[in-house]
């Protein structure tokens, strides 16, 4: 009984949703190599690109420009129509004892009409860009990018921000890529502060719209 009223351990309740990581990711800190005087003009150290590789993203940390030309539209449409009817009628005697109800006490008829239809249509249109960093680099070469950008209005900010799977191979000469090209891609446009908050329904009105029946 006392197991039974006892908490039920941390690792049993139901877990919470990890919040997603949009933050740029930075290289990993190496040991600078000893400079090794060589009395050459070009020095390994110094860092370089190789000339078949440019200056195209390939490392983590390595920044690299989304192009956002997000164009989505959607449309749908039904309709139903029910119609039914039906009639019965009885004639009772009109001799004897059981001459009790005229002709129209005895008649039966229904029908049942039913119309419905619904329409929904959406579009939706996002442009820009947005500088992303590279979080990881896999074995086949793909690469997982994410970040963000905030912009700081007078009555708010603004986020954009975006997260997915880059192939090396859709990276432009000048270090870009289309958003179309983005694999398993999550983009998000949102926003804070009092614009934000004068375009949202008040907490009472959203209690009020879960609980109406209509």
């Amino acid at each position: 009984m006392l197991g039974a009223l006892a908490p039920a351990p941390a690792n049993a309740r139901k877990k919470e949703k990890p919040e997603e990581v949009f933050q740029a990711a930075y290289p990993p800190a190496a040991a600078a190599p000893p400079v090794v005087a060589t009395g050459s003009i070009f020095q390994v150290n110094d860092g370089y690109a190789a000339l078949y590789e440019g200056w195209r993203a390939r490392s983590v940390g390595d920044p690299l420009t989304i192009v956002l030309v997000e164009r989505t539209a959607a449309s749908k449409s039904s309709n139903s129509k029910l119609d039914s009817g039906g009639g019965a009628s009885l004639t009772p005697p009109t001799t004897g004892l059981l001459n009790l109800f005229s002709k129209s006490d005895a008649t039966l008829s229904g029908s049942r009409n039913f119309g419905g239809g619904g329409t929904a249509d959406q579009a939706n249109s996002l442009s820009g860009e947005i500088s992303v960093t590279v979080a990881a680099v896999y074995p086949n070469g793909t690469m997982l990018v994410q970040g963000q950008k905030r912009v700081t209005l007078n009555r708010g900010d603004e986020f954009v921000r975006i997260k997915g799977l880059v192939r090396t191979a859709d990276i432009s000469a000048d270090n870009r890529v289309l958003s179309t090209r983005v694999a398993d891609a999550q983009i998000s446009y949102t926003g804070k502060g009092d614009v934000a908050r004068a375009s949202r329904q008040g907490w009472l009105s959203r209690f009020f719209q879960i609980i109406s029946p209509f």
